[in-house]
């Protein structure tokens, strides 16, 4: 049942919960590497930034709850082995993190039985991918980076540079193409969708879940409406959570609509509604559509929600892209951030940009 904490009023002014590692042994550590004893438990994470240290890697690789966390650097190169504790937490970590994005570079992550691949291609280009490289094609997103001083020689006073256009990715789980497929197959009619592009003004928003190091976030519009979407929905799931039976194994699939708890940090445990992304043996990836969150549970976890009317109210949350720098995902999930809609994107027009009042 949703925690009470989440059924209040909307005039507080924020949602705040209640409450080089190696360096110089580097080359060392790199000797010692092929003495490991490999693990099928463990997964190989390469192309890490040089100053990541232990305790980043661990919480890169939260979702799958690693028990132990190995760096090594040997001069320019950097990467770990990370003991997730089981084969099929190796398959979805390799599912949901190679080749993504992290302090921009792209990572390699493999199984510890083998060394990633790599293409001539990637060869030949340097590692390390930057983000602000000029990108035109579609998928692609500008924002702002803040102003810096720039020094000049002895004597002479700094200067103010002017702010530089940095360009990202869109996740793949903000794309129309994917949002489209989930949404048509669990809430079939998407006539609300035509109405994003037309909010505008000042708005607050309730940060829900940040694509970290960058500008994209999933929020909830703070509205009369959503108010009482949430009162409903939560009710209603409140009451089922206890009828719902818990799926079948054989019913659990990529596209099954379903019930699971989603974890709202200090506040608890919530019964949320979800679809199934993928699945590898007893485990299942689930995307937590009224919070943009996409988790790994256990099969077994999922309870049956597929009659149509749990599914009538639209999500609560929907994308953004901050339309100046960043959000730490520490500071404001679960905050009230105010500002004001400044348009949508070009290419993915249900993507609103905010621009956050300072």
């Amino acid at each position: 049942m949703l925690s009470p904490a989440f059924d209040r009023s909307w005039s507080s002014s924020d949602f705040r919960p209640s409450a080089k590692v190696s360096g110089q042994n580097g080359a060392l550590e790199e000797q010692k590497s092929p003495k490991f004893k490999k693990r099928e438990t463990e997964v190989y994470i390469g192309n890490l930034p040089l100053d990541i240290s232990e305790e980043e890697i661990r919480c890169l690789l939260k979702d799958f709850s690693p028990l132990h966390v190995h760096r090594v650097q040997n001069g320019c190169r950097c990467f770990a082995f990370v003991d997730l504790g089981s084969m099929q937490k190796v398959a979805l970590a390799i599912q949901a993190l190679n080749g993504k994005l992290f302090h921009k570079r792209k990572l390699y992550v493999n199984s510890n039985n083998r060394s990633p691949k790599r293409t001539p291609e990637e060869t030949e280009r340097p590692q390390e991918l930057l983000i602000s490289e000029k990108a035109s094609a579609q998928g692609f997103a500008g924002t702002t980076a803040c102003p810096q001083l720039t020094p000049k020689a002895s004597g002479e006073p700094c200067e103010t540079e002017k702010p530089k256009t940095s360009f990202f990715a869109v996740p793949m789980e903000m794309r129309g193409s994917f949002l489209v497929l989930l949404l048509r197959e669990c809430f079939r009619d998407l006539g609300w969708l035509a109405t994003i592009p037309s909010i505008g003004g000042e708005v607050g928003l309730l940060v829900t879940s940040t694509v970290p190091q960058t500008p994209f976030f999933w929020a909830m519009h703070i509205t009369e409406t959503l108010y009482q979407n949430m009162q409903a929905l939560f009710s209603a799931l409140a009451e089922a959570e206890e009828r719902q039976p818990y799926l079948q194994d054989s019913a659990v699939r990529r596209g099954t609509r379903g019930l699971a708890e989603y974890h709202l940090g200090d506040y608890g445990p919530a019964w949320n509604r979800c679809w199934v992304l993928d699945r590898v043996d007893s485990w299942v990836v689930v995307m937590f559509v009224d919070f943009g969150r996409s988790a790994t549970i256990p099969v077994q976890s999922l309870r049956t929600l597929d009659n149509d009317d749990f599914w009538t109210i639209p999500p609560l949350t929907q994308p953004f892209m901050l339309e100046k720098g960043i959000l730490s995902s520490n500071q404001v999930i679960h905050r009230i951030l105010k500002g004001k809609i400044t348009g949508a994107l070009n290419l993915e027009s249900h993507i609103l940009k905010f621009e956050e009042f300072k």
